[in-house]
């Protein structure tokens, strides 16, 4: 039977959720609060140059999204690049990422060296999560590479990615982190990161052309400001005051927005939702006529610095100009996160001063800000135990976002995995009974 189903949110997993349905001959309509697809991978003008918000890169783990590529027809768009990680420390730019640029990593003494060592190559050979669900992450990192090791490579990452919440992290979601990196490396010595030329964009707009040539549509600038529910099952939307029926809803929207849109849930349900914590994140572009380094990705550990890295994406994907992406992640109620674009632009102009003395105020061709109240879960242990369950107990109503896939780190890959899981739920009625 052809079922039509609301589809809220239009970012990697909306999409997915859609397409699925879709292919599956259901009528998804597909409804985005904003001007565009894409969620946190939506692109934007950045002088000429349409690129996307915030950076991504894909690992050879990434079978999902790989599979998708293979089904709409744009595998041969993707490209894989050996990238090079390096680290900022003591005022040096240092080699980082494998075995023999930790052995020669300055400021470290040897045995924390082979502990960090045998910790990374431990996690990224462990496939079972379990026994790290309930496990507080600082603690767990600590007693495998000791306290020198923990100061140097570990405690700044965590203070300017979590701040007040650093000390009550999942170890399960910090391995799954370690692990997805860890076995992105096609050698011991040598890492491979892939890009899709043109982008994400060239995925989600592929997404989008699938699921409309298949009866779905999309609709752009189209909130919904209510999920209907009446006899204790969904019975349509509402869109800027008018009611639409539909059979069923899935929803991919970030949770910290489902309370507002479906205040009808039972109170122990929006009570869930409503205790999440996320990390919001200014995420600074800037594109530059220099290069800053050789580098994708440079670990920060400097004391004049605010940031847990810096993404040099053009040594990942070839473009005309230099593109550098610098995040500030800061949980949202923070002072930090009500400062102006320009406090952040300023401080990455100094930053990548700093990592490259021969960057001049000349080398800086444009720079920008965008924000993201909403980009990052923060999973406590037995964090995915305190979610509601997908299918809600409302007849008719799924409700995920990248909180789901935990202990997996957000990702396109994940992203596609799940939805595509969540239409499946949808289609036969999954529910809990």
């Amino acid at each position: 039977m052809v079922q039509r189903i609301a589809v809220l949110g239009a970012g990697p997993m909306g999409l997915a959720v859609a397409y699925q349905l879709a292919l599956d001959g259901h009528q998804p309509v597909l409804f985005e609060a904003e001007d565009r697809i894409g969620g946190m991978t939506a692109t934007f003008d950045f002088g000429g140059l349409e690129i996307e918000r915030y950076y991504h890169f894909h690992c050879i783990s990434d079978h999902a999204f790989l599979k998708m590529l293979e089904e709409l027809g744009i595998a041969d768009r993707m490209r894989w690049v050996e990238t090079r990680m390096g680290y900022w420390f003591q005022r040096r730019l240092q080699p980082w990422g494998n075995p023999m640029a930790l052995l020669r990593f300055r400021g470290l003494g040897f045995v924390a060296k082979i502990r960090y060592g045998l910790h990374a190559f431990v996690s990224t050979k462990r496939n079972n999560w379990r026994a790290l669900d309930n496990v507080e992450a600082t603690g767990w990192i600590r007693r495998w590479v000791g306290d020198e090791a923990w100061e140097v490579l570990w405690r700044r990452l965590f203070d300017y990615k979590f701040y007040d919440y650093a000390k009550g992290l999942s170890a399960a979601w910090i391995w799954s982190r370690i692990r997805r990196i860890g076995r992105s490396r096609y050698s011991l010595f040598r890492e491979k990161l892939g890009y899709l030329e043109g982008g994400s964009s060239t995925l989600m707009q592929a997404l989008k052309t699938a699921i409309e040539v298949r009866g779905g549509e999309v609709r752009l600038k189209s909130c919904v400001e209510k999920v209907v529910i009446e006899g204790g099952r969904v019975v349509g939307v509402q869109t800027t005051g008018q009611f639409e029926p539909f059979d069923k809803v899935v929803s991919t929207i970030p949770l910290p927005y489902v309370p507002r849109i479906m205040p009808d849930l039972p109170n122990e349900v929006l009570s869930k939702f409503k205790a999440i914590k996320n990390i919001a994140v200014v995420c600074v572009i800037a594109k530059l006529k220099k290069p800053v380094t050789e580098n994708f990705w440079l670990n920060t550990n400097d004391p004049e610095m605010d940031i847990p890295g810096v993404v040099e994406y053009t040594n990942l994907r070839p473009l005309n100009q230099h593109v550098v992406y610098v995040p500030f992640y800061v949980p949202s109620e923070h002072p930090m996160f009500a400062e102006p674009d320009e406090a952040f632009l300023c401080k990455v102009r100094r930053y990548l001063k700093m990592i490259n003395s021969a960057l001049t105020d000349e080398d800086f061709i444009d720079i920008r800000a965008s924000r993201y109240r909403y980009a990052q879960p923060v999973c406590d242990p037995g964090y995915l135990d305190k979610l509601p369950p997908v299918a809600l107990p409302v007849r008719g109503l799924w409700v995920a976002d990248t909180s789901y896939y935990y202990p997996e780190d957000r990702g396109i890959s994940e992203s596609i995995g799940f939805g595509r899981e969540m239409a499946k739920m949808a289609a036969y009625g999954y529910h809990p009974t």
